[in-house]
């Protein structure tokens, strides 16, 4: 915490006690109280990258002013230190659940027209540690299949993890997704949005921290959610955005092919330590070839 202290008070903040957060995985977090007995909540990486904390604080702009979301206030965004106003632990009640529920299909049924039918983002964005590409296209489909699947084959630890017959299983799934992903509006994603991802205001609220932001299929935010682990009360979440925006028919079978994203990920940033190549696996399992 050494360093997240000197970089606030390089920042000019008048710091008297940073406590370590738990849960992060890219970058060094702490609640920072001040010498007027304020908090906040800001995070540094040891190794500064330029773009990355800027991009974060603009996505949580986004989400707030596009589509309505309740996600912390920006203090500060440097390439060495993001400060945020500090958010708490959610609460273990189905009535929060319901309330995210409801916020979440608020922020994507608002942001449609925004969209514009367009998928991608004005500029590149951050997943963890790595770029997400958000380059425009029309054809949900294919961006789905080239910028958030296919893109992290070329990884280190992706070309590592995988073999050549499970890069073209999930190859030919990719051509299959327009059979398998019903054709969805685009409208404005959280991203990242699994459950340690909700945390809540100061007033009970549930707020977003941690955005990939783009123009997707908002049923990518619901298999974080989904298949990230969640307590029992979070079916009200569920049953609250799909009474406000119904999905397509069949939404939950989907959720685990959309999440291969996510797992995707977790293998190229080199952090599968919970078996997420061999859930790979399982969901490409159908896209093998038949050995002859």
């Amino acid at each position: 915490m050494e360093l997240l202290r000197r970089r606030l008070r390089e920042a000019g903040m008048p710091v008297v006690a940073v406590t370590p957060a738990a849960g992060g995985v890219v970058a060094l977090a702490g609640v920072v109280r001040f010498t007027d007995g304020s908090s906040v909540f800001a995070k540094t990486l040891p190794t500064p990258v330029p773009g990355l904390f800027e991009t974060e604080a603009a996505g949580l702009r986004a989400l707030h002013d596009l589509g309505g979301a309740t996600v912390p206030e920006v203090y500060a965004a440097t390439p060495a230190l993001l400060v945020l106003s500090r958010l708490f632990p959610r609460p273990a009640t189905p009535a929060f659940w319901e309330q995210l529920g409801r916020m979440l299909a608020t922020l994507h049924l608002s942001t449609r027209d925004t969209a514009a039918g367009r998928f991608g983002w004005p500029e590149d964005g951050w997943l963890g540690r790595l770029p997400q590409r958000n380059a425009w296209a029309s054809d949900g489909h294919r961006f789905f299949a080239e910028h958030r699947l296919l893109r992290w084959l070329p990884e280190p630890h992706t070309e590592a993890a995988l073999t050549a017959e499970d890069r073209a299983a999930l190859e030919r799934l990719c051509n299959a997704l327009p059979d398998l992903v019903p054709p969805q509006l685009p409208c404005l994603t959280h991203g990242d949005l699994w459950t340690e991802n909700v945390l809540a205001s100061p007033d009970g609220t549930p707020a977003f921290i941690d955005p990939a932001v783009s123009f997707g299929w908002p049923e990518t935010d619901l298999s974080m959610l989904w298949c990230s682990p969640r307590p029992p009360e979070s079916q009200r979440c569920f049953d609250a955005y799909e009474e406000l925006a119904p999905p397509p028919p069949g939404w939950r079978d989907r959720m685990s092919l959309l999440y291969l994203r996510e797992l995707l990920s977790t293998i190229a940033h080199g952090d599968d330590d919970w078996g997420a190549a061999a859930m790979v696996r399982e969901i490409i399992a159908p896209f093998r070839l038949a050995r002859s």
